[in-house]
């Protein structure tokens, strides 16, 4: 693959040699047993470990003109504990990697922030992260009485390139690249599996508020990189990760736009369908998104949001990350989406997947009640198998 499609070994350094298989164990020093991350297995079995939604804004002198509603601390937002509680989370699952999801930092994932949130929880597990962004790391921030401009990822790179010697970012990494023509995305490989994380902000200054996969401008340009990194896989198995799903599972239907129709929750998702009819026609076997704080499980599905057992792709959005949930559209057994399986949110979680060479197995248990949830939260759980595509 090209530079702008592999992440750069001497920037990511062992990170590499973790999610690529190869055991990095720790030395057993001081007589003590430590065997970072862990021991290598054999069976061609991959942990990944998938969320977004995470960090709350800190409170702090930088941050003195946000409400303190939008900061942790907040009783409505999750805050310190939830982040925290996920990390471990994640953590206890010894994942191979990690993929994250977008809106890793709240509100505008100023590099101060990250270092001041989002690191304090979830920075031991930074070799093994692959993200994703959100809009919270791209787009201004307006509501509730916040006014902070985009950052247009610049926190977001720095945060997970890092920077040269003389202080100025680094335009490749963990992240991807950040360069004119390649806003940070990319793909790997585990095991069996082919793995592609994507951007999707394109309405944001970055891509010049265009979002159409098909002509010369940045969105364009990034579907045209998906179609090439498709076509040239040889693994038999594939997911795909971003931020706005499209097909949302907390949207209600309109007059004119059913709650099952793709991009029904925005105009990134919406773009996105372009990346689904790739992703169907390549034999994809699974995408997963955030920013909809929730969690949920969609049936397998064409690009036109109909049901399709044979030949469909599941969604799964995990965006209970930590920062806050949303409402769900609908009730168990009714949801607006038909297509919606599945959901939660009521309480914070990671998902656990098991990539085996042939198929794969998930596993989402809550691990932290929601603010206004008491317990009983922690009591639901979605588990099963399925093969590849």
């Amino acid at each position: 693959m090209s530079r702008a499609t592999k992440i750069s070994a001497a920037t990511v350094g062992l990170a590499v040699l973790a999610v690529t298989g190869t055991a990095v164990a720790a030395a057993n020093q001081g007589g003590g047993h430590n065997d970072w991350p862990y021991a290598h297995h054999s069976a061609a079995t991959y942990t990944l470990a998938a969320v977004g939604d995470i960090a709350c804004e800190p409170d702090d002198a930088e941050n003195a003109g946000t409400p303190t509603s939008l900061k942790c601390g907040s009783p409505t937002l999750g805050g310190m504990s939830a982040e925290f509680a996920t990390a471990k989370q994640a953590t206890d699952m010894h994942p191979d990697a990690v993929a994250l999801l977008g809106d890793e930092q709240y509100q505008v994932g100023k590099l101060t922030d990250f270092q001041q949130s989002f690191d304090q929880a979830w920075g031991g597990l930074k070799m093994l992260e692959r993200p994703a962004p959100g809009n919270h790391e791209y787009y201004p921030y307006a509501k509730k009485g916040d006014k902070e401009a985009g950052q247009n990822g610049t926190g977001y790179f720095g945060y997970f390139n890092g920077h040269d010697q003389s202080g100025a970012p680094t335009n490749q990494g963990q992240a991807g690249d950040d360069t004119a023509d390649n806003q940070g995305w990319y793909s790997y490989n585990l095991g069996n599996w082919h793995i592609v994380s994507l951007n999707a902000e394109c309405d944001s200054d970055a891509f010049k508020h265009d979002c159409s996969t098909s002509d010369g401008g940045l969105l364009g340009q990034e579907t045209h990189w998906l179609a090439k990194d498709l076509a040239a896989n040889d693994r038999p198995c594939t997911i795909a990760y971003w931020h706005q799903p499209t097909f949302s599972a907390t949207t209600a239907a309109t007059a004119t736009v059913p709650a099952s129709a793709p991009g029904a929750g925005g105009v990134e998702g919406a773009a996105a369908d372009a990346w689904w009819k790739l992703l169907y026609q390549n034999h994809a076997t699974l995408i997963l998104n955030g920013h909809e704080h929730a969690y949920a499980r969609l049936r397998p599905m064409n690009p036109d949001g109909q049901s399709d057992p044979a030949h469909g792709i599941p969604e799964f959005v995990i965006g209970s990350g930590g920062e806050a949930l949303d409402t769900l559209a609908g009730t168990p057994g009714d949801y607006a989406n038909p297509n919606v399986v599945t959901a939660q949110a009521g309480a914070f979680g990671v998902m656990k997947l098991t990539l085996k060479p042939h198929g794969y197995s998930w596993d989402y248990k809550p691990v932290l009640a929601g603010p206004g949830f008491d317990s009983s939260a922690l009591n639901y759980s979605d588990s099963g198998s399925a093969r590849c595509n």
